[in-house]
């Protein structure tokens, strides 16, 4: 059983990514600030991250209803979002399926402290390697852009995580390329990811860790 490659997110705001000029000025030293997930990576200066991470509706409102229909969701449904950053998505699911379960988990203290009020109590502090929930908790899970933060073999560990706590259906995005000049563009842009491959390499990689659920591609 192997899920299928869908664009949950197609209706997700893109922007024009200015590579090149990212290269040219981000360090080894950026990165681990960067990787400390904390005021810097969310709040702070550009180099470091998002530059200012604040609630829109125009991000996650056009992609609920995707959401919604790939996974029949409806008030008696859960969901955790791993890698929930300040829980955006998880307030506009809850604003357009009222009454249903959602739990979010990160690793930044700092994205939780700050998360919207409205969802903060559903937040946990904690790693993708080892989620704190039972086997079969929710009907949902999703990750995006969080596991290939992790070195692989602790991305291994997420994927076999978020495949036990799920009942059968999750979705996951990852950092990926299918060509040289994807690769190219991939690398000058990557501040956080540890693990980037081919995206036939992910497939291969999802397989050989048991991992049945949907998945798609963040290629810059």
């Amino acid at each position: 059983m192997f899920g299928q490659e869908i664009d949950l997110l197609k209706n997700y705001p893109k922007s024009k990514r200015d590579t090149k000029g990212r290269a040219n000025v981000i360090t080894e030293a950026d990165r681990e600030i960067a990787r400390q997930y904390g005021k810097d990576f969310f709040d702070g200066d550009r180099t470091y991250g998002y530059g200012g991470f604040s609630y829109f509706p125009r991000f996650w409102q056009p992609v609920v209803p995707d959401l919604k229909a790939h996974f029949g969701l409806n008030e008696s449904s859960s969901l955790l979002d791993v890698g929930c950053a300040k829980g955006f998505m998880l307030y506009d699911l809850q604003q357009m399926i009222p009454g249903m379960t959602l739990r979010g988990l990160d690793i930044s203290r700092y994205a939780l402290e700050n998360a919207k009020e409205e969802v903060k109590e559903l937040l946990t502090l904690g790693n993708a390697k080892a989620l704190p929930y039972e086997d079969n908790s929710f009907d949902v899970v999703m990750s995006i852009n969080t596991i290939h933060n992790l070195e692989e073999n602790e991305c291994a560990m997420a994927l076999r995580e978020i495949e036990r706590v799920s009942r059968g259906k999750s979705f996951i995005t990852v950092d990926a390329y299918r060509n040289d000049e994807e690769k190219e563009r991939m690398m000058e842009w990557a501040l956080t990811a540890k693990t980037i491959m081919h995206v036939d390499d992910w497939k291969q990689f999802f397989r050989d860790n048991g991992y049945t659920g949907d998945f798609y591609w963040f290629i810059p």
